[in-house]
């Protein structure tokens, strides 16, 4: 049932003390067939409006001020794409867009924002968002005032291939069909627009993209799709997986979900897979799925939305805002978000591509990094004749983790040990420092927690931790499969 604005909002201020109650399941994603198509290519976040941008005036971005000129709007957003492309990796952005906006003299400055996009090789999205004019409670009540923005922003934009847009935001005011009938007009009074470039959005709440994936006057088009916890409770991890799997259905290969979003100021660990927090499961979740199933995707928000309670902007924003003027920077509050939203768009942190299964050569003995039996018991890990076994497939993950059986396993530093010595083996994934590695250009597997080696003793073919000193019985060579 689509909820109203209003409750929407409040939602998602509740949902923070959402906490669910049963454990946290092993198993991860298996068995899925690759989608025909991807929309890997986007890999992006939502720059929106301090206070959200379901708004009767006009949209101002958080970090922009009313008064700004085209230019001054051009200097600031150039400041905020290069920390979301140094910080995040971030390929595209996501912009709102109103009556009140468009055709203004306040569009005159803001067009700098999408011009600036644009000229860094950023795709953007322009989605329409209900003022009240055009739309009100997510149905399109004035088609005029409605087409006349669309008219103005396409006559400016649609021969630029970089900038995409979606007829509206969220149209849950719409049955299925007679939101897949606005669509429909729209395409049809704009033949000039390839298809490709277009997000029609799911109908409601931007949810149900399977009937508009089933209607053949929209084919061709793009699908957008949103997913929070304040729509539908508490899961647990497969809970999530499952739901969302249901969610895109056969539509996996022209999805890209435009908007997803947890909270990222609260100093939860988003690579604890043991956790049971909703947020924790329900993020885990949504990345593993998004990175399987080769979905693009574009965050809430990067920057701005809903200003939470005792704090300046939306407590599920991926960046933070410093500075002033056009001097302006940004930061990352929670670093584990970020190496899930990395992991979501296929990006890794450092030498090694994450969640890729691969192989661990020892240099000295020429065998294989081996979990003995292939046991789910803990037990130490040694080398082995390397045979290409469930024993010796090992996926490297965009938090440091090096998992086995399909994630089921950590190598672990026994103990937290951090002396010379000390056992590596397989343990249940925590989320600990002694969990982490750092695969080196020169070769080494380096333990964040201790800074020492992954080390064969070559009289035993054991594995440990050692001092890291250059032999060949401390060097690894990755080899993907």
């Amino acid at each position: 049932m689509a909820m109203s604005r209003s409750h929407r909002h409040l939602s998602r201020v509740l949902t923070g003390a959402l906490a669910a109650l049963l454990a946290v399941p092993t198993a991860v994603l298996g068995g899925v067939s690759p989608a025909a198509a991807d929309t890997t290519g986007f890999r992006g976040v939502n720059w929106a409006r301090l206070g959200d941008n379901f708004h009767g005036g006009p949209l101002v971005l958080h970090g922009l001020s009313s008064s700004d000129s085209y230019a001054t709007v051009v200097a600031k957003a150039n400041a905020i794409y290069t920390g979301f492309q140094n910080n995040l990796g971030a390929n595209t952005v996501r912009l709102p867009i109103n009556t009140y906006t468009v055709g203004t003299s306040w569009w005159n400055a803001y067009t700098g924002a999408i011009d600036a996009a644009t000229a860094k090789g950023l795709k953007v999205v322009l989605s329409y968002w209900d003022d009240g004019v055009a739309a009100s409670g997510g149905r399109i009540v004035n088609t005029t005032a409605f087409n006349t923005m669309w008219n103005t922003v396409v006559a400016r934009y649609g021969t630029n291939a970089l900038v995409y847009f979606e007829p509206m935001n969220e149209p849950g005011g719409h049955s299925a069909a007679d939101w897949a009938n606005v669509v429909n007009d729209w395409l049809n009074a704009r033949p000039s627009i390839p298809r490709n470039r277009v997000f029609v959005s799911g109908a409601g709440l931007n949810t149900d993209i399977r009937s508009m994936c089933a209607d053949r006057r929209l084919d061709g088009t793009l699908v957008s799709l949103h997913h929070y916890t304040f729509f539908s409770g508490a899961k647990t991890y497969d809970q999530w997986v499952t739901f969302l799997r249901d969610a895109i259905g056969s539509c996996a290969a022209r999805t890209v979900m435009d908007e997803f979003g947890a909270p990222m100021d609260t100093g939860l660990n988003y690579h604890d897979a043991s956790s049971t927090d909703n947020f924790v499961r329900y993020f885990r979740a949504t990345a593993d799925v998004l990175r399987e199933l080769r979905i693009g995707s574009i965050y809430w928000p990067g920057l701005g939305g809903k200003v939470t309670a005792g704090q300046g902007d939306d407590w599920y924003a991926m960046q933070k805002l410093h500075g002033s003027g056009t001097n302006l920077t940004l930061s990352t509050p929670n670093a584990s978000g970020l190496n899930r939203l990395r992991h979501a768009w296929g990006l890794g942190d450092g030498g090694v591509p994450p969640d890729e299964i691969s192989l661990l050569r020892n240099v000295g003995t020429g065998q294989c990094l081996d979990l003995p039996g292939a046991t789910t018991a803990n037990v130490q890990v040694q080398v082995y004749p390397c045979n290409n076994t469930a024993a010796q497939r090992w996926t490297l993950t965009a938090g440091g983790q090096i998992t086995a059986l399909a994630g089921q396993r950590c190598l672990d530093a026994y103990n937290r040990g951090t002396s010379n010595g000390t056992v590596v083996g397989t343990y249940a994934c925590n989320g600990g420092d002694n969990q982490r590695w750092t695969v080196g250009g020169d070769g080494t597997i380096r333990g964040a927690q201790s800074g020492l080696c992954l080390d064969v003793n070559t009289s035993t073919s054991k594995v440990q931790l050692w001092a890291c000193w250059g032999g060949d019985n401390q060097k690894w060579q990755v080899q993907k499969q």
